[in-house]
């Protein structure tokens, strides 16, 4: 994917280095020339020479190591595209500021390659005000990021701030720098996440979904172009840069926010996975807890996709999710004509390695042409699958 590619890898002073060691070697396995540049305190993590090593190219560390060039201005100029991983919070300030204080502060102010950045921090350092403040100035400026990523965090909090995994650092550098613009002009609607339904003030239904996969899909339409509305239940992810978010909670919520963008839209895909059935009455305060348990009574939501297939205009297309656990196939084909959509993303929520809370999925397309399956992959180029069929359609 990246053969002949010059990338320049600044790596900065966080837990997440010892990742970047990963990224060269994916890097050069996809035919990247790489050159890296550590902050002093990146030296701390990962010593440069183990850079060297997988690079195969010298580490650059100062400013002022004695030189024939100026290293800041050589490394811009031979860069087709810098990368920064992981990117700390004081990395991102600087690069919002226009601070050059050190060599990669520095090459970053004389970059004009594409840049691309994943961050890594504590999660409250990540959404602090001034945080987001800088990173909306970087991707204003055509900065692109990938992450931060949800999990377990140095701090021991499960929360965001992680690092993207190298691989999807790789695949988000192949869409940077080998770009498709197929959907440039198209407006798109994706929804992602679960919806909760409220039971009582502390109590709530929901499901499993974590939104990953609509998220991803959010952010590669937006790559390609398109102009990206999300709305997303209630998740544990960061807004993805340059995408109208519209968050809500219930499926009553997902409903009017999709029912009143519909006719907006070229494209809808409904990768979120409402609640099927919800209280049919919400207590006002908490039920108290009897030796007589408590019998609840459920009533059917409405049912969004079809609701979007009754009113589809000519030329929009519409892009439904199946989440089986038995006879995918067949609930899937029931499930086209149903709601009368274009093509059903179907996959089996029954594996362990595919569907909810993990990183990867194997989807199965299917049209009323044909049926076309995808191997195991990250989800974000799963997403991409998925808009080359919609693309053809």
């Amino acid at each position: 994917m990246l053969q002949g590619k010059r990338v320049v890898l600044g790596v900065t002073g966080g837990i997440a280095a010892y990742k970047a060691c990963d990224l060269v070697s994916r890097l050069k396995k996809q035919g990247a020339e790489v050159r890296v540049v550590l902050t002093e305190h990146a030296c701390k993590f990962v010593p440069p020479l183990t850079f060297e090593t997988l690079s195969g190219n010298a580490a650059c560390t100062d400013t002022f190591a004695p030189r024939r060039e100026l290293e800041h201005i050589a490394l811009a100029k031979w860069a087709d595209a810098f990368v920064i991983a992981p990117a700390t919070a004081n990395c991102l300030a600087k690069l919002a500021n226009g601070i050059a204080d050190d060599l990669l502060s520095t090459t970053a102010l004389a970059m004009t390659a594409p840049m691309l950045i994943a961050p890594a921090m504590n999660a409250n350092m990540w959404r602090h005000p001034a945080t987001q403040a800088n990173v909306k100035t970087l991707v204003d400026r055509g900065a692109r990021l990938v992450g931060p990523a949800s999990g377990h965090l140095a701090c021991g909090d499960d929360d965001v701030g992680r690092m993207s995994e190298p691989a999807e650092i790789v695949e988000a550098l192949d869409a940077l720098l080998n770009v498709r613009r197929d959907f440039e002009g198209v407006r798109v609607l994706v929804t992602a996440g679960p919806t909760v339904e409220r039971i009582d003030p502390v109590r709530y239904i929901t499901n499993r979904s974590t939104g990953k996969m609509g998220y991803a899909i959010a952010e590669a339409a937006r790559d390609r172009g398109a102009e990206v509305t999300l709305v997303s239940g209630p998740v544990n992810l960061a807004a993805p840069a340059g995408v109208t978010l519209v968050p809500v909670e219930s499926s009553a919520q997902l409903c009017e926010a999709v029912l009143s963008r519909g006719e907006w839209a070229d494209v809808v895909i409904q990768a979120a996975a409402p609640a099927d059935f919800r209280p049919a009455h919400v207590a006002d305060s908490k039920i108290k807890k009897t030796g007589a348990g408590m019998v609840l009574e459920l009533e059917n939501t409405t049912d969004i996709a079809a609701e979007l297939g009754r009113r589809k205009r000519p030329g929009q297309r519409l892009v439904a999710f199946a989440a089986e656990t038995d006879d995918m196939l067949e609930n899937a084909r029931g499930k086209l004509e149903r709601k009368n959509a274009d093509l059903i993303v179907a996959n089996d929520v029954s594996r362990s390695d595919a569907g909810f809370g993990v990183d990867t999925n194997a989807v199965t397309l299917i049209t009323r042409a044909d049926v076309r399956s995808l191997p195991l992959m990250s989800k974000r180029a799963t997403a991409d699958g998925i808009l080359d069929r919609v693309a053809e359609l």
